[in-house]
This record gives structure tokens, sequence and C-alpha cells, in this order.
């Protein structure tokens, strides 16, 4: 059935940054000549260069498909943004809220949509799990899951399930302490560290399935929230609770004596014995390479800068995002927020840093030294604190975020308004959210078990923790 022709028509190029998904077709000015029920043969489109305002993200994804000559069976979903904001109206209504003129030509850019995360599998724990971590890359069907839990001890999981190692307690005087972070360091090396003030690196073999502590490393006075780890320098930075951050490395013997009132009582004790008989201290004690002080309140986060591991973010409790000169073991930049910030990544490809707050929100921070608004975009949408964030390794715009909320956020950064409140730049809200399993009722009866940590591999999925005792995995249909 073809369109009146008193029906609005707007001008429309269509473009894509994905290279395999380009329009073969010439000019690539094209007209939609007939209604959305008609479509079937791309040559029509070649005519004119005008578009009928009432079509809608989905008739325009049809569209695109047709035009790439995708039949049924191969049809790909496609998001649609016109001038760089997503369609989610008709063309008409997007018009009319953006006071943009029908005689206005339309940049329109098709990219794939996001498919919805679906629960694969959860992994049973012992308690809750406080941090997650994914190892891969190796060799397809080798990949690992390393799971840090509040019972002290650590796990590496295969994706069926099973668990392949746990770790053996640390010796505490017999009490278990808490793990809060863990990180893979390498195929054979993670590093972990929780409320008994102590970063640990230890061993991991595939083949025997242990995990076995290698070292130990003291600089905290109270309990350590977060790690970071840059393998080729084998660098490890540490936030804690007394507001200060530690950077050690991996490798023992490049670090320094392990200051003695650091120690446990019983670890200072051992070292004694050390000094007067055979040892029977197996793991060494280390000390930091650098100390850096300057927050005020717990330091929740730390990351080093993706492109340069000289550099440093950390987000504290205190309100503040700062920027850290390793070398020079100083503090060069501080922006300031208005809460406490929980969690912390980087968006390299947008200049970005992502920080989940107190407030229930995320906000984005441009750290170059140029930048003169605090507050980039603000994506709001959890009802609870933001305390761990990932970026999607397959797009630059994807970011997934874990709450006290109950559940995982998934956000594209270019599903944004304008709308926001002042100082607060853009806003966005999440595409999808991620429930724990068993736990979807949760949508409509409040929060659900708190989620800790979020991690997002492009070979395992989205994987997640939580108070519910659980490792969850997450993955669209066919990835």
């Amino acid at each position: 059935m073809d369109i009146d022709a008193a029906e609005t028509k707007v001008q429309i190029r269509l473009t894509t940054r994905d290279a395999a998904l380009q329009i073969s077709e010439e000019p690539n000015i094209l007209l939609v000549q007939t209604c959305y029920k008609s479509l079937r043969s791309p040559s029509r489109f070649k005519a004119n260069a005008y578009a009928p305002t009432a079509l809608t993200r989905h008739k325009l994804s049809t569209l695109v498909n047709e035009l790439l000559h995708r039949d049924d069976g191969s049809r790909i979903p496609f998001d649609i943004l016109i001038n760089g904001e997503f369609l989610r109206t008709t063309i008409d209504e997007f018009l009319t809220k953006n006071g943009i003129n029908a005689e206005s030509t339309l940049d329109v850019e098709y990219t794939r949509a996001l498919v919805p995360p679906l629960n694969v599998t959860s992994f049973e724990h012992d308690d809750w799990v406080s941090a997650v971590d994914v190892l891969s890359g190796v060799q397809s069907g080798q990949e690992r899951i390393l799971s840090a839990s509040y019972d002290g001890l650590l796990r590496v999981w295969n994706t069926s399930g099973d668990v392949l190692a746990t770790s053996e307690a640390p010796n505490n005087g017999g009490r278990i302490t808490s793990l809060k972070t863990a990180k893979w360091l390498s195929e054979k090396k993670m590093v972990a560290a929780g409320l008994d003030n102590t970063v640990r690196v230890y061993k991991y073999d595939d083949d025997a399935r242990t995990i076995t502590t290698a070292l130990e490393l003291f600089n905290h006075r109270w309990g350590v929230e977060d790690v970071a780890v840059h393998a080729p320098s084998s660098r490890i930075l540490s936030a804690s609770s007394d507001t200060t951050i530690s950077l050690f490395s991996s490798n023992a013997k490049e670090n320094p004596v392990a200051p003695a009132n650091f120690l446990p009582s019983s670890t200072a004790a051992s070292n004694k014995r050390q000094k007067l008989s055979k040892p029977d201290r197996t793991v060494p004690a280390r000390g930091a390479l650098a100390t850096f002080s300057g927050h005020t309140s717990p330091v929740s986060s730390v990351i080093f800068k993706p492109d340069d591991a000289t550099v440093a973010y950390s987000a504290s409790h205190d309100h503040t995002l700062k920027t850290w000169d390793l070398p020079t073991q100083s503090c060069v930049d501080t922006r300031t927020t208005g809460h406490s910030l929980l969690s912390l990544c980087a968006i390299p490809s947008r200049n970005l840093l992502a920080t989940g707050t107190s407030a229930r929100h995320i906000t984005l921070v441009d750290p170059r030294a140029s930048a003169t608004q605090i507050s980039v975009m603000t994506l709001r949408g959890h009802k609870n604190g933001v305390v761990s964030l990932d970026t999607d390794p397959s797009s630059e715009y994807n970011l997934a975020s874990a709450s006290h909320d109950g559940t995982v956020q998934i956000w594209d950064l270019r599903n944004v308004s304008t709308g926001g409140q002042v100082g607060e730049g853009m806003t966005g809200e999440s595409v999808y959210t991620i429930y724990r399993q068993g736990r979807e009722s949760a949508k409509s009866h409040g929060e659900g078990a708190k989620v800790f940590s979020v991690r997002w591999d492009s070979a395992v999925g989205i994987v997640s923790g939580g108070e519910d005792k659980r490792v969850q995995i997450n993955r669209a249909l066919g990835s």
C-alpha cells in the first residue's frame, strides 16, 4: 500500500560505522516510497530523498535490512540514531521534541541493537560473592571465572559451573576474614585483598587445580576495598578504608621489607624466628613501593589509566576523583562531585571515567586538565548505591553497573537526553535491567539481593556476584 501523497516526508541520509553493514546502493540519500507493510524491493528507495515521518525505529530497521538484501532468517535488529540521539518514537515526534524543521536533512545512523542479555546460568557459592573477574583469550573453552567471597576464600570456576580450585585459608590466627576484591594478574597469578588489611598474590595451577599464597603485601591499617593490576609491569594498586592508596609489585624482591608496625603479631613473630632459626614461614612478607595520601575518607576504587600505567585514578567516599602521577607520587588533579563515590571504571574511547555514586546514579567525568565541566553525563535508573562498573569489550558505548538494589543495569551512552539537572550534563537511562536468577519478581516487590561486582567479558558474557551467594552469567542469545 503506497503512502498518501499528503503524508509528511523528510530527507534522510543513512549511514553506519560498521563497514560490514554498509548499504551498497547509490545515491546514499534514499526515499521510502511505500508504507512499512509493502517494503519489498530495495530498488524502489532510490528515486527521491524523502522518508515518511510516521516511520518508527522498527520500521527503519526493517528498511535497512531490505536495503542490505537480508531475508527474514538473517535480519539484524538495528537501533536508529538521528543526529546522534536514539529514536524511540516516530520521526515526526522526534522532530517536534527536538525542534527540528521537517525540511532539514537528517543524518540517520543504524547500528546493531544491543540484544537483551538473558540469564544463562548461575553457580552456587558458600557465602556472599564480593568480587568476580574473568580470564579469557587464552584458548577457546579455557575461560576461567575468579570469585572472591566473604568466607575469605578464592574460587576458580569453568563456564560449566565446576569449581576447579579453592584457595587455602589465610593465616589469620584461625579467624575468617572476608575478601572484598580480586583480579587476575595472569594465567598463573591472581591478586586479592579484604578486611584483614593485607594484599595477597596467589599462584594458580590449572593442571593441579590449586590456589596457593605466594606473597603477602602490607601497608594498610584498615581493610582493602579494591585492587587494580597492570600485568606488563607487575604493578598492583590497592585502595583502602584508611584513606590511602598503595603501590606494590607482584614480584616479591622488588618490594621493600614489610614495616614491622603493619605486620600481624603472628607474622612479626614468625619473621623474628626466621632470623634466629630455620625459617618456618614460606610466604614472603613485603612492604609497599609507594603510599599515596590525599583522600579524607575511605578510598572505594582505584584503576590504572588504560593507555598509561604511570597514571592512576581513585574514587573516594570524600566525593572526590583524583588523578595520580605514580613516578612522582603526587596528586595532579582533583575533581569534587556532589556525592560519595563507590566505584570507578575508564571509558578510554570517550576519554571519560564512569563513577558509581551513593546517590544511585553514575556520573561520567572527563579527567583531562582541559575539562571545564565536572559531570559530562549522568546515568539514572538504580535504586541504591552503584558499587561496580565495567565496559563492554566489543563496544565503545556500552556500560554495565552493579548495585545494592539487586540489579545489573546495561547502558548505551548514546541513549541520552539534554533535559537533566543543572550541572549534570546530559542524562541517560538504562536500556536493559538484569535481575538475579530466581528473583525477577524483585521488579515488582522492591529491591533484591545486593549485587557487589560485575565484569563484562567478550567470550563469557556479563558475570556478576552478590548477596545471593551466586556467580551469575548473562549473555545475549547466540553470542
